[in-house]
């Protein structure tokens, strides 16, 4: 599959739009209100997502769940941080809605918009002013004596670690059946090119643009100097044997949400998701720009 085309200009025309909300944020709760009051006033038909629902007493609009949200809406509009729109990407890749963030979390790499521009750029997106891009996904899938025990799926990254255990795991690693190494270490992460600004990139991870058709696979501590971050093609089969002489339980996580834990000679399959997300960007989005500014990056000489 080839890359996601970037930097293209969209017109479509939205009439249904879903709006979901990170709970337990009174900044949160103010934005949602402003963002539904602008769409009521500029004639959108707008529906809740029924979990946001519960923190907007008398909204007086329809209510769905996630999924049932994405069949119905044009566009999925996300307040709050990256892992809110991480969750909200899992699920609305199956049908194909535009996803367009507002950002009332912390570095908001994924959730574009600011507060305090909130009508004017959400109102060029209603207008068909915006940038729309892919971003894949991986399926993780654990399996024990051939049957399959638990699974998974991540914008992000998914992550064999120790858990809650101070040990180290001992596995083996193979990309399209070809064996790579084996390795004890702390765990591995597994990361797609969106998950690169995340959790991967403080394990040493490279940061990798988000047109890469690329997964890295990240080493955490391991108990060689000569373990380094691997990048692949994205298309390749992941597969980790978990060592038979394990004293640890290794954990499987999900864009931080752990979805299985691994026995001694469990195996962990992982692949990219059939299905990509389709976000939304403000035309002009520059992710270098991004990065200066979320990571603190020096500006041009002399500025």
């Amino acid at each position: 599959m080839p890359a996601a085309n970037n930097n293209v200009v969209k017109h479509q025309a939205f009439r249904n739009i879903g709006l979901i909300g990170r709970l337990g944020s009174a900044k949160v709760v103010e934005t949602l209100k402003r963002l539904s009051r602008f769409l009521d006033d500029a004639g959108y038909h707008v529906i809740l997502e029924d979990r946001t629902a519960t923190v907007l007493l008398g909204h007086g609009h329809p209510e769905a769940s996630r999924r049932r949200l994405g069949e119905l809406c044009d566009l999925v509009i996300v307040v709050g941080g990256d892992g809110s729109l991480l969750g909200a990407a899992r699920t609305l890749c199956h049908s194909g809605t535009l996803v367009l963030g507002v950002n009332r979390g912390r570095l908001g790499f994924l959730t574009d918009i600011s507060p305090n521009e909130l009508e004017e750029r959400v109102g060029e997106v209603l207008a068909g002013q915006y940038e729309l891009e892919e971003r894949f996904l991986l399926d993780a899938e654990l399996y024990r004596d051939g049957e399959r025990v638990g699974d998974g799926d991540a914008l992000n990254e998914v992550v064999l670690h120790p858990g809650k255990a101070v040990r180290m795991i001992e596995f083996e690693l193979f990309i399209d059946d070809q064996f790579v190494h084996s390795q004890r270490s702390d765990g591995l992460i597994i990361a797609t090119p969106t998950g690169s600004t995340a959790y991967a990139l403080s394990g040493g991870g490279p940061i990798m643009h988000p047109r890469l058709d690329v997964i890295t696979l990240v080493p955490m501590f391991p108990h060689t100097l000569s373990s380094r971050p691997i990048a692949i093609d994205a298309a390749s089969e992941i597969r980790i044997h978990i060592g038979e002489t394990n004293q640890t339980y290794p954990h499987i996580s999900c864009d931080g949400q752990t979805r299985a834990v691994a026995k001694p000679d469990d195996v962990l399959v992982i692949r990219r998701k059939p299905e990509r997300v389709q976000l939304v960007h403000p035309v002009g989005h520059n992710f270098y720009e991004v990065l200066r500014s979320k990571l603190g990056w020096s500006n041009r000489l002399g500025d």
